[in-house]
């Protein structure tokens, strides 16, 4: 038996399709992952930015964006589970948590804007203050995007099975000759 692509596409290509084809929550995850990357990749800047400004609750701030950043991994697993409807609670505990990061980050931002403005004692503007003021907008803008693809989940999801990525599977003639009956 020999097997042909009808989709035109290469199969490497055709078997990542098949796979968001049947699992379609691997896209909002990806871009979770990525988020989630960005902010742990740089803890060390907002961990000297912490120490280095004092601010009230910046400390709480950044803990609670890394728990929340873990915990929203368990909830989007629990939320989207394999070959069953969505979840409804656990899908909304995740946009809360995802909400509750982004609140976390923007105040994070803002303590640190407020004590480089400051009128008595203003903090100057160090390499990890602005790598990390500039690593948080990115970091709310990559959870909006994960936010707008867990949400529009349902929409991609049909786009994405529209995609053509059957194989046809040619006969060698061969299996008119093959004895199911279990008689000898």
């Amino acid at each position: 038996m020999s097997t042909k692509n009808n989709s035109g596409m290469p199969e490497f290509l055709r078997k990542i399709v098949v796979t968001l084809k049947r699992k379609p929550q691997i896209i909002p995850m990806i871009s979770l992952i990525i988020a989630f990357l960005v902010y742990s990749l740089n803890l060390t800047n907002i961990s000297h930015t912490t120490s280095r400004i004092q601010g009230s609750g910046m400390g709480l701030y950044g803990f609670i964006t890394m728990l929340f950043s873990m915990l929203s991994f368990v909830c989007f697993t629990n939320a989207f589970p394999t070959r069953k409807p969505v979840n409804k609670p656990m899908y909304i505990l995740l946009l809360v948590m995802i909400c509750v990061i982004i609140f976390a980050d923007l105040q994070y931002r803002g303590l640190i804007t407020t004590a480089l403005t400051r009128a008595d004692n203003p903090i100057s503007p160090e390499a990890y203050i602005t790598a990390s003021q500039g690593m948080l907008l990115w970091h709310v803008i990559l959870l909006l995007i994960s936010v707008a693809l867990i949400v529009t989940r349902p929409v991609y999801a049909k786009m994405l099975r529209q995609i053509k990525t059957s194989i046809e599977v040619e006969d060698n003639g061969g299996l008119g000759e093959i004895d199911i009956s279990g008689e000898n």
